[in-house]
């Protein structure tokens, strides 16, 4: 059982601190006032960054940080990834903590991890329910002014234990269909 916490609408402070993104904020508001099921395309990298993740890899993201973890800031999914909302400066920092952790040579199995910044922009779902048009939901939709947003370390750490939990590890090699078997119990 997931301990992520449900929370599919976006409030008035929330949607707020999302518009501060934008460059008219009250333009934003004002859009959403009237059309509360549109997503919008917000910029990163003032209010917020953005690492998205494949949607299965997400949700262990998401997991490994609400049931080991601290939780997680807003997080939406979006045309088949999970955006997680972090603190602005994430998206410049974890690809080198990442290539620290040797993320993209550790197995086959570890998905990549785009990362949104200054210059990004990101689609984010309608304030209210799922929009059936864009393939957008909030999974813990923003609720204050002032989220707390998870940084590059807590997002890399998140990334590691998902990926760890994913890989099966054995400690038998696995056989070697083509190998040739030998008896040589009776070899003087």
């Amino acid at each position: 059982m997931s301990r992520t916490p449900n929370v599919s609408h976006v409030t008035s402070d929330g949607a707020a601190w999302l518009a501060s993104a934008g460059t008219y904020p009250r333009s934003t508001l004002a859009l959403w006032e009237e059309r509360p099921d549109a997503p919008l395309v917000l910029p990163c990298g003032s209010a917020f960054d953005v690492v998205s993740a494949s949607a299965m890899f997400g949700r262990r993201m998401l997991d490994k940080l609400w049931a080991e973890g601290p939780g997680s800031g807003p997080v939406a999914e979006f045309r088949g990834r999970i955006l997680l909302f972090a603190a602005p400066g994430t998206a410049q920092r974890l690809p080198s903590l990442l290539e620290w952790e040797e993320w993209n040579g550790r197995t086959g199995t570890v998905p990549a991890l785009l990362c949104h910044g200054t210059g990004d922009a990101v689609t984010v779902p309608a304030l209210a329910g799922p929009s059936g048009r864009s393939g957008s939901r909030w999974l813990v939709a923003p609720d204050t002014r002032r989220p707390w947003l998870p940084g590059p370390e807590i997002l890399l750490w998140a990334a590691v234990r998902a990926a760890r939990a994913a890989v099966r590890i054995s400690i038998f090699p696995p056989p070697d269909q083509g190998a040739k078997v030998y008896d040589v119990s009776r070899r003087r």
